[in-house]
């Protein structure tokens, strides 16, 4: 058995690379699309359903891998998850449609698991230090995931569709063995025994409710915006290049905020200034986005501060899964009803956003619900900051 500095090393490592699988799998696709719907004969809707297939699967597992966490093991749980996804990646390496939907399904199922059990393992294995474990792993999602999707269309032109799934597939992998090897030398490899199981009802508690609602605000805005801001860019009368650029600094930006929220939230009105300042970049993001017409130098910033209200929605709804419940279990229980609910909301945004669109031919529209959705989020945080938690409310 490891000593104690080298097992707390490397089950950092591990929380790193899980952290680096819970978006690649998902952002390295969008670049492939074209050489896949030509490999594989796929229609436009069908190679849609990549994309959202992993949010509904999100969805249904969520609720699923808390209460596994819960009975068998959250480190135990995870592994399982990690495999699953491992499994998953190369599955999709095989030029097939069946392969592909089907490692697509396992994709999701992983990534839920990584996504629900991660802010109940470092509640449990860090707790002096859980704002900083939590900036790690989703700084490292944010980074790997933006990587994944400025190389994957390079490298699909230079050594092919297959050999580009397979070389992204090796950080699923990584992820697995490092994770496996943390877990073998943790001493209490069936986690949360100490923890009464009284099964908190979640789904009765209001502040569980307003939790999921953000959730799902900011994981329908993220999406949403992801999908067809470089559309908006395009129409607005960027080139292909300069939309793309434009989305990719939605994306970046995001990064330093999530390294940052969750030690802020922890402090003790941490919580307040950071709605106040999601709320600000959300809104204000788009109206620059709605004013901006054809000027780069507008777009950019807003694009910018769009993003880093993204990167900080995110990263605070993890803070509220650790500092809204009392033990791991409640944790893991919240997180998975919260995600599960959240990811319905969220599968349905770009759809949405994409008929409104449609019907409309206009994007002002979208952006004014972009805007109207921030407030809805920014008024429900306020009321979480200032509830008690779960425990307390039960």
């Amino acid at each position: 058995m490891l000593n104690r500095p080298r097992r707390t090393a490397l089950l950092t490592l591990g929380i790193f690379l899980i952290g680096a699988n819970l978006r690649l799998p998902i952002t390295m696709i969008p670049p492939l699309l074209p050489e896949l719907k030509a490999t594989l004969n796929l229609s436009t809707n069908f190679a849609g359903l990549l994309t959202t297939i992993p949010l509904l699967m999100f969805a249904i597992i969520s609720p699923l891998i808390a209460r596994l966490g819960n009975l068998k093991g959250n480190e135990w749980s995870l592994l399982l998850s990690a495999f699953v996804l491992m499994l998953g990646s190369y599955l999709r390496v095989i030029p097939n449609t069946l392969a592909l939907m089907a490692g697509t399904c396992l994709i999701g199922a992983g990534i839920a698991g990584g996504n629900v059990l991660l802010p109940a393992i470092i509640k449990d294995r860090f707790p002096t230090k859980i704002g900083v474990m939590t900036s790690l792993y989703t700084v490292s999602m944010g980074l790997i995931a933006s990587l994944g999707t400025g190389l994957s269309g390079l490298l699909g032109t230079k050594i092919g569709l297959s050999k580009t799934i397979n070389v992204f597939s090796t950080v699923g992998l990584l992820g697995f063995l490092v994770w496996g090897l943390a877990f073998w030398t943790l001493a209490d490899r069936k986690a949360n025994q100490s923890v009464q199981h009284h099964h908190i009802k979640i789904w009765r508690a209001k502040l569980s409710w307003l939790i999921a609602l953000v959730f799902g605000i900011q994981s329908l805005l993220y999406y949403s915006l992801l999908t067809w801001l470089p559309s908006l860019w395009h129409a607005a009368g960027f080139s292909t290049i300069a939309a793309s650029n434009l989305a990719t600094l939605f994306q970046i930006s995001g990064m330093p905020i999530t390294l940052i929220t969750p030690i802020v939230g922890m402090k003790k009105h941490g919580p307040t200034y950071l709605t106040w300042g999601i709320m600000l970049g959300f809104a204000l993001g788009a109206l620059g986005v709605l004013l901006g017409g054809d000027n780069f130098i507008l777009n950019a910033g807003s694009s910018i501060i769009m993003g880093a209200a993204s990167g900080g929605a995110f990263a605070i709804c993890i803070v509220y899964f650790q500092i809204k419940t009392s033990n791991v279990f409640e944790t893991a229980t919240l997180s998975g009803f919260a995600q599960s609910f959240g990811y319905v909301i969220a599968a349905v945004g770009p759809i949405l956003y994409g008929a409104i669109q449609s019907v409309t031919q206009s994007w002002t529209l979208i952006l004014i619900i972009t805007i109207v959705l921030t407030f809805v989020m920014f008024m429900s945080q306020l009321i979480i900051n200032h509830s008690q938690p779960l425990s307390a409310n039960s």
